[in-house]
Protein backbone atom coordinates (compact mmCIF):
# COMPACT_ATOMS: atom_id res chain seq x y z
CA UNK A 1 0.00 0.00 0.00
CA UNK A 2 2.86 2.38 0.63
CA UNK A 3 4.36 1.69 -2.55
CA UNK A 4 0.39 2.64 -4.02
CA UNK A 5 0.75 5.94 -1.69
CA UNK A 6 3.91 6.79 -3.11
CA UNK A 7 3.36 6.30 -6.82
CA UNK A 8 0.08 8.59 -6.23
CA UNK A 9 2.12 11.19 -4.55
CA UNK A 10 4.40 11.42 -7.53
CA UNK A 11 2.20 12.37 -9.95
CA UNK A 12 1.59 15.96 -10.92
CA UNK A 13 -1.23 17.76 -11.72
CA UNK A 14 -2.29 21.40 -12.82
CA UNK A 15 -4.83 23.75 -13.49
CA UNK A 16 -8.87 22.52 -13.56
CA UNK A 17 -8.00 19.76 -15.94
CA UNK A 18 -5.59 18.09 -13.79
CA UNK A 19 -8.08 18.17 -11.11
CA UNK A 20 -10.25 16.65 -12.55
CA UNK A 21 -7.67 14.09 -14.31
CA UNK A 22 -6.23 13.72 -10.83
CA UNK A 23 -10.05 12.37 -10.19
CA UNK A 24 -10.18 9.92 -12.82
CA UNK A 25 -6.16 8.84 -11.79
CA UNK A 26 -7.24 8.29 -8.18
CA UNK A 27 -10.31 6.00 -9.39
CA UNK A 28 -8.26 3.73 -11.64
CA UNK A 29 -6.01 3.79 -9.20
CA UNK A 30 -8.41 2.74 -6.73
CA UNK A 31 -10.16 0.09 -9.35
CA UNK A 32 -6.44 -1.32 -9.36
CA UNK A 33 -5.90 -1.78 -6.10
CA UNK A 34 -9.25 -3.65 -5.79
CA UNK A 35 -8.03 -6.13 -8.34
CA UNK A 36 -4.90 -6.68 -7.22
CA UNK A 37 -6.14 -7.35 -3.85
CA UNK A 38 -9.01 -10.02 -5.50
CA UNK A 39 -5.99 -11.58 -7.21
CA UNK A 40 -4.12 -11.96 -3.94
CA UNK A 41 -7.56 -13.08 -2.03
CA UNK A 42 -7.95 -15.62 -5.13
CA UNK A 43 -4.05 -16.57 -4.68
CA UNK A 44 -3.91 -17.44 -1.14
CA UNK A 45 -4.09 -20.92 -0.28
CA UNK A 46 -4.04 -22.21 -4.03
CA UNK A 47 -1.29 -23.67 -5.43
CA UNK A 48 -1.21 -21.15 -8.53
CA UNK A 49 1.27 -18.25 -8.25
CA UNK A 50 2.59 -15.73 -10.49
CA UNK A 51 5.56 -15.80 -12.31
CA UNK A 52 7.95 -13.71 -10.24
CA UNK A 53 6.91 -16.06 -7.21
CA UNK A 54 7.36 -19.10 -8.98
CA UNK A 55 10.64 -17.82 -10.52
CA UNK A 56 11.59 -16.51 -6.43
CA UNK A 57 10.47 -19.86 -4.57
CA UNK A 58 12.17 -22.42 -7.06
CA UNK A 59 15.37 -20.62 -8.68
CA UNK A 60 13.98 -21.30 -12.57
CA UNK A 61 14.23 -17.83 -14.62
CA UNK A 62 11.52 -15.97 -15.85
CA UNK A 63 12.54 -17.13 -19.19
CA UNK A 64 12.49 -20.79 -18.42
CA UNK A 65 9.24 -20.71 -16.87
CA UNK A 66 7.93 -19.40 -20.11
CA UNK A 67 9.42 -21.61 -22.35
CA UNK A 68 8.35 -24.58 -19.71
CA UNK A 69 4.53 -23.03 -20.18
CA UNK A 70 4.74 -22.27 -24.08
CA UNK A 71 6.22 -26.28 -25.08
CA UNK A 72 3.29 -27.54 -22.32
CA UNK A 73 5.50 -29.15 -20.07
CA UNK A 74 3.50 -26.96 -17.69
CA UNK A 75 0.32 -25.76 -17.35
CA UNK A 76 -0.55 -21.87 -16.77
CA UNK A 77 -3.57 -19.77 -17.52
CA UNK A 78 -3.80 -15.97 -17.30
CA UNK A 79 -6.27 -13.73 -15.03
CA UNK A 80 -7.11 -10.29 -15.13
CA UNK A 81 -4.30 -8.70 -13.09
CA UNK A 82 -3.85 -4.98 -11.67
CA UNK A 83 -2.03 -3.98 -14.77
CA UNK A 84 -3.41 -6.00 -17.27
CA UNK A 85 -3.47 -9.94 -18.01
CA UNK A 86 -1.41 -11.85 -15.25
CA UNK A 87 0.23 -15.28 -16.25
CA UNK A 88 0.05 -17.66 -13.47
CA UNK A 89 1.42 -20.96 -13.17
CA UNK A 90 1.27 -23.77 -10.40
CA UNK A 91 4.19 -23.71 -7.70
CA UNK A 92 4.46 -27.67 -7.37
CA UNK A 93 4.35 -28.25 -11.05
CA UNK A 94 7.55 -25.43 -11.72
CA UNK A 95 9.05 -27.04 -8.71
CA UNK A 96 9.05 -30.54 -9.54
CA UNK A 97 10.18 -29.43 -13.20
CA UNK A 98 12.91 -27.39 -12.11
CA UNK A 99 13.75 -30.36 -9.90
CA UNK A 100 14.39 -32.28 -13.20
CA UNK A 101 16.41 -29.59 -14.69
CA UNK A 102 20.10 -30.54 -14.84
CA UNK A 103 21.03 -26.69 -14.97
CA UNK A 104 18.77 -25.84 -12.02
CA UNK A 105 20.01 -29.35 -10.17
CA UNK A 106 24.14 -27.89 -10.35
CA UNK A 107 22.96 -24.76 -9.39
CA UNK A 108 21.15 -25.96 -6.19
CA UNK A 109 24.32 -28.44 -5.29
CA UNK A 110 26.40 -25.53 -6.07
CA UNK A 111 24.42 -23.05 -3.17
CA UNK A 112 24.51 -26.26 -1.10
CA UNK A 113 28.15 -26.96 -1.51
CA UNK A 114 28.62 -22.58 -0.35
CA UNK A 115 26.85 -22.87 2.37
CA UNK A 116 28.50 -26.39 3.53
CA UNK A 117 31.79 -24.79 2.92
CA UNK A 118 30.98 -21.88 4.67
CA UNK A 119 29.45 -23.79 7.96
CA UNK A 120 32.66 -25.07 8.11
CA UNK A 121 34.66 -21.85 7.77
CA UNK A 122 32.48 -20.58 10.78
CA UNK A 123 33.54 -23.80 12.87
CA UNK A 124 37.33 -23.32 11.86
CA UNK A 125 37.06 -19.36 12.77
CA UNK A 126 35.08 -20.75 16.19
CA UNK A 127 38.01 -23.35 16.63
CA UNK A 128 40.43 -20.38 16.21
CA UNK A 129 39.51 -17.84 18.63
CA UNK A 130 39.02 -21.10 21.42
CA UNK A 131 42.74 -21.50 20.77
CA UNK A 132 43.58 -17.97 20.63
CA UNK A 133 41.77 -17.43 24.11
CA UNK A 134 43.31 -20.21 25.58
CA UNK A 135 47.15 -18.95 24.72
CA UNK A 136 46.21 -15.47 25.77
CA UNK A 137 45.07 -17.35 29.34
CA UNK A 138 48.82 -18.83 29.29
CA UNK A 139 50.54 -15.87 28.74
CA UNK A 140 48.90 -13.96 30.99
CA UNK A 141 50.99 -13.16 34.79
CA UNK A 142 49.36 -14.62 37.74
CA UNK A 143 48.90 -12.75 41.23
Amino acid sequence: MLIVWFSLRRKKRSGAAGKRGAALDWEDRLDDWELELELAAQLEGSDWVTLERAAAETGASRAALRTWYRSGQIPSRLVEGPHGPQRLVPLAMVASRAEASPRLRRTAERRIADQAELEILRHRIDQLELRLAALEQRERPGP
